[in-house]
């Protein structure tokens, strides 16, 4: 029994070391794309909760589901993991929600400008298709920069482009296609 139990350990210590070694591979990839022209879908860091309350206001962060403190700290860790990765200076873009413009800014990795495509639909299904139109004409009117693209949105957003549904602080990597379309997507965990 104690043999037995000795072997095991020693193979789950293995397997914890090669999956350690193959996310850290996967997010040195990932980060790679980013530097050579790919995008970053981030979902807001931590804002508990579902939705916005009934009197939002898109001008009164009072009246929006805010990030607590924990996603505060989330945000500040995903802008230091991407400098130590070499990623100093962005061109980033934030959804309208205070939220996102939050996470954003604490990203530090350069100025924040606001894109109402990347706003949310989740109570406003009338806006998906619109907000998905003017995400597409912006991607599509990019042109190549030596400052990767990071895109500061919702849930909802990027399920819709990439059929994945990150959780807060998590990071989808997408390379651009023709008209504003987006392919080939790697989930994104910073390290987590």
């Amino acid at each position: 029994m104690y043999r037995f139990a000795r072997v095991f350990y020693l193979w789950l210590a293995v397997m914890l070391a090669w999956s350690a070694s193959g996310m850290a591979a996967a997010s040195d990839i990932a980060v790679e794309r980013l530097a050579t022209g790919d995008v970053l879908l981030l979902r807001h860091a931590l804002a508990p909760g579902f939705g916005d309350p009934e009197k939002f206001r898109v001008d009164d962060c009072s009246t929006q589901r805010n990030l607590s403190d924990e996603g505060r700290q989330q945000a500040r860790t995903i802008g230091a993991w991407l400098r130590a990765r070499g990623i100093k200076q962005a061109r980033i873009y934030s959804s309208q929600w205070c939220r996102c413009l939050e996470t954003a800014e604490l990203l530090g990795i350069g100025k924040v400008v606001p894109l109402p495509g990347l706003n949310s639909f989740y109570q406003r299904p009338a806006d998906r298709e619109p907000n998905l139109a003017a995400l597409r004409a912006f991607l599509a009117s990019q042109q190549a920069s030596s400052e990767p693209l990071v895109l500061v949105t919702h849930q909802v957003t990027i399920a819709a482009l990439a059929d994945i549904f990150p959780d807060s602080g998590e990071g989808v990597i997408a390379t651009q296609g023709e008209n504003g379309e987006l392919r080939n997507f790697a989930r994104l965990s910073f390290g987590r």
